[in-house]
């Protein structure tokens, strides 16, 4: 029988964390780029079935979808958490089902692409309107981003000017990993100005 160490660390604490955003944004990517597990996604092939009902306007070499979430994990050690990662689907007729992945979420990123902002605003909307806490990853495809993070920030209008914009690369490991450490200080900050004195 192996001897364990009673002074081990502590289980990471489980955290839910939702990745949103607009059709073709990144957030699969997102969610398989930093995941310890083997991500769960349920995306489908793209089928004559979304012709007139899917914008893939700028996205046309897109080829399957998530249709209804992708779900990964992330152990953060030094915050002492573990990091449930559930991806929203991103097409309007999905939509429906984000207040049931809502559910026991502390906060969320929204991810966005800035090839086409105006995808953006449902996202932000929905987390602004429930009062979750959110901040903005800017998906910089190909490795390049034309705009800074206040420029995006202006451009979207966020209600709270203290909203982070941070901009990323869904591929990158260590991109995504300081995008959630960044939410995780947010949710830290949020938590301690509303504590009772």
């Amino acid at each position: 029988m192996p001897d364990y160490d009673s002074a081990a660390a502590p289980e990471a604490s489980p955290v839910k964390i939702l990745v949103a955003g607009g059709f073709g944004v990144g957030k699969t990517t997102l969610v398989e780029a930093v995941s310890e597990i083997d991500p769960l996604r349920t995306e489908e092939r793209l089928t004559s079935a979304g012709v007139g009902v899917d914008d893939l306007d700028g996205i046309e070499s897109k080829t399957a979808t998530t249709v209804a979430m992708d779900f990964g994990r992330i152990t953060l050690s030094d915050a002492g958490v573990a990091l449930y990662l559930f991806g929203t689907p991103g097409q309007e007729r999905f939509w429906f089902m984000w207040d049931d992945l809502l559910y026991g979420a502390l906060g969320a990123v929204v991810l966005v692409d800035t090839r086409r902002l105006d995808r953006s605003f449902p996202a932000i909307d929905f987390f602004e309107n429930r009062g979750l806490p959110f901040i903005v990853g800017a998906n910089c495809f190909n490795g390049e981003q034309p705009y800074t993070p206040e420029e995006i920030k202006a451009a979207l209008h966020l209600r709270d000017p203290d909203t982070p914009v941070l901009l990323l690369d869904a591929r990158s490991r260590e991109d995504v990993r300081s995008c959630l450490l960044s939410l995780l200080d947010r949710l830290i900050e949020q938590a301690r100005l509303t504590a009772p004195a």
